[in-house]
């Protein structure tokens, strides 16, 4: 039996686990429509391969043969989660992967009913997105258990994947998202805009985006008010409040096209700067008194925390059985879990009234 397949071991991110994958003892099967990548791959690993797409569904079937755990990387998952988890409830194979998508994680919770009833674990966004958010949205709650409004804020150095990038363009056109009264909500692009405080002391500007955590986290929490913010510079802001005039345009498939390929073409951070860049991550959950909590945690470049987190979700799901159904991070691994990945800190988290651990300067929605 092949404990583990790979699917998009070929993309970036995919390489990355597929290599620490080896490292750790594990002998992935490495799977994707692109034979020749997959061979120059898999031929130095000494793993197999598999090739298929994912238009037919008794193929997908008989590539799965022997699997129990799929870890999908191929983005953008809007394309790849459907078929690939239907063929893993046909299966009764546990199936992660590294989505950021709101959508993506809407459609794996609506089955939960199904996993719960195959015995499979279903847990969508095992890296960077969600894992370090779900978990600190997790802490937050269990330390302000009346919280009705939790923010979120990630600041993310090092540059994105051709998959990240692409993924960014096409959500462009879908615009903001929001938890507003316990309801997922549309909202512009660059919604609100704030600023967030680094360990350092000094300020970093950050706008609303449509991060995985607006619909994760209402399901690790229940928390019923959700924004999620990156950190960006002033420009970008401006920039993307003045691209809501044109978001038919960029609905449009023709210009959906050319702005992926040109996404596409990102070549990802190498391993000197995924060394040398880290990220920051920002919470507050505040209940209807005004208390809040607050807490920042610091990581690792986000790649690299995407392969240890979703590698070590692999190895806890090859140890232990869960009962079947749709998990978020934190609730298929605990709050803590991110605290023991590598190069994970917890920066500060205490207890406070509105103004303190986390200055920040809020605007009105324009």
């Amino acid at each position: 039996m092949d404990p583990l397949m790979i699917y998009g071991a070929n993309g970036y991110t995919g390489k990355l686990i597929a290599a620490e994958a080896v490292k750790r003892g594990l002998k992935p099967v490495l799977a994707g429509r692109n034979r020749d990548a997959l061979d120059a791959l898999a031929l130095p690993l000494k793993l197999t391969r598999r090739v298929f797409e994912l238009n037919e569904a008794l193929e997908i079937d008989r590539q799965l043969d022997g699997v129990r755990i799929l870890l999908n990387c191929a983005g953008p998952f809007s394309r790849t989660c459907e078929p690939l988890l239907d063929a893993c409830l046909r299966k009764k194979i546990h199936y992660l992967d590294i989505t950021g998508e709101i959508d993506v994680f809407a459609h794996c919770h609506r089955m939960h009913k199904q996993a719960r009833y195959a015995g499979i674990v279903v847990a969508p966004g095992t890296g960077f997105d969600v894992v370090p958010t779900d978990c600190l949205a997790a802490m937050l709650k269990q330390r302000l258990a009346d919280a009705t409004h939790l923010v979120l804020a990630f600041e993310a150095g090092g540059g994105p994947s051709p998959g990240t990038a692409r993924t960014s363009v096409e959500s462009l056109a879908k615009g903001g998202r929001a938890r507003i009264g316990g309801e997922l909500r549309e909202v512009p692009l660059a919604w609100k805009s704030r600023e967030f405080t680094r360990q350092d002391g000094s300020h970093r500007s950050a706008m609303t985006i449509p991060w995985g955590d607006v619909y994760t986290a209402f399901v690790s929490t229940g928390i019923p008010n959700i924004e999620t913010y990156m950190a960006v510079p002033a420009r970008t802001i401006a920039r993307l409040r003045w691209l809501r005039h044109l978001r038919w345009l960029l609905a449009l498939p023709f210009v959906q096209g050319q702005l992926q390929r040109r996404a596409g073409q990102t070549p990802g951070p190498d391993r000197q700067r995924r060394e040398t860049t880290g990220c920051e991550v920002w919470g507050e959950a505040t209940n209807a008194n005004g208390k809040q909590v607050a807490a920042s945690l610091k990581t690792p470049n986000g790649y690299t925390l995407t392969v240890s987190a979703s590698l070590g979700i692999v190895e806890q799901l090859l140890a232990n059985s869960p009962a079947g159904g749709y998990y978020t991070p934190s609730m298929l691994m605990g709050a803590d879990y991110v605290l023991g990945l590598p190069g994970v800190s917890l920066l500060d988290a205490r207890m406070r009234q509105a103004d303190g651990l986390l200055e920040s300067a809020a605007r009105s929605p324009n």
